[in-house]
């Protein structure tokens, strides 16, 4: 089979297509022709080397965590799952396989089933997004209409879900995002939105509730100014120094530093499923083959994209 392989830390041009036998699975496991991939910022964190203490440093490696695809095989084990059937899910172990291949073979404790209304392109880039979206809301406590809430970054894969599910929770939401992201946040759910092009939440003189830093260039120092006094910041992209100490620090200011560690769960992806259900958007907005992978590692490297980037494994592009 064709899979991503890469043989040294480094930039888009590590990535190669090589050939490798088909995994065989084990009784826990299903294997999965894999249909497409989405694509998350721990990839490329991985792929540079930014992870070498989780990863390790032995070649080659593989890329890629969130896919769909139909399954080809289950184990002597597995239940509730039959050959034929359109999933999603993740690998076991982003840090040392990936997703990015013709098949996969991973435990069916990671895989659910593909609702119907969405495609197999939307379903691959549920699992990691979404997953932070359900746990960022789990740690903003008891939200209500009174709740203001600042989400900066917002029109990426993971504000796409948390804007959507704090709507649902009846938060008073402002979307931080460019110019070419503010009618999505709207759409999404934002009450009020700030195109940071032209305008600096810093000078605006509002206070939240809580502040969200999707996009990692806040930071708790700036976000301070504009927490109530009692406000948390939340950090999906903590340093490994934050995931340390801001528990010790916390102890001493009004402000909390909340660092954010996930990962899917049958629990938050169930939330998803629930709210895939009642209506969520899935924006997959650019498509890329799997010939071109190192294109679509480029393009989202740049950031400013919407909603969610897919590698599509059906399709055939030059």
């Amino acid at each position: 089979m064709k899979t991503i392989a890469y043989k040294a830390f480094g930039n888009t041009s590590v990535l190669q297509t090589t050939e490798e036998s088909i995994p065989s699975i084990q009784p826990d496991q299903v294997l999965i022709k894999v249909s497409a991939v989405s694509i998350n910022p721990l990839d490329w964190k991985i792929r540079k080397g930014e992870m070498k203490l989780m990863s390790g440093s032995r070649f080659p490696k593989h890329t890629g965590t969130d896919f769909s695809g139909i399954i080809e095989e289950t184990g002597s084990s597995v239940s509730g799952f039959k050959k034929g059937d359109e999933v999603f899910g993740v690998v076991k172990n982003n840090m040392k396989e990936g997703a990015l291949a013709e098949y996969v073979a991973v435990p069916a404790s990671l895989i659910w089933k593909k609702p119907a209304q969405i495609t197999l392109n939307q379903a691959a880039a549920i699992p990691t997004a979404g997953a932070a979206a359900v746990t960022a809301l789990g740690k903003m406590g008891n939200i209500d209409s009174s709740t203001r809430v600042l989400v900066n970054g917002a029109a990426g894969g993971f504000g796409m879900f948390l804007l959507q599910l704090l709507k649902a929770k009846g938060a008073n939401v402002t979307a931080v995002t460019s110019t070419a992201g503010t009618e999505y946040a709207q759409e999404w759910g934002a009450d009020a939105v700030i195109d940071y092009r032209n305008e600096n939440p810093l000078t605006l003189g509002a206070r939240y509730d809580i502040v969200i830093d999707l996009s990692g260039k806040l930071g708790y120092q700036n976000a301070k100014q504009l927490l109530n006094a009692r406000g948390i910041y939340l950090d999906p992209v903590p340093r490994p120094i934050d995931i340390i100490t801001t528990p010790i620090k916390n102890l001493f200011r009004s402000r909390k530093h909340i660092t954010l560690i996930t990962a899917p769960s049958q629990e938050n992806i169930g939330t998803l499923l629930q709210a895939v259900e009642n209506g969520l958007q899935i924006h997959v907005s650019k498509v890329f083959s799997f010939s071109q992978t190192q294109a679509a590692y480029a393009y989202a490297e740049k950031g400013g994209y919407i909603g969610k980037i897919a590698i599509d494994l059906t399709t055939q592009k030059a």
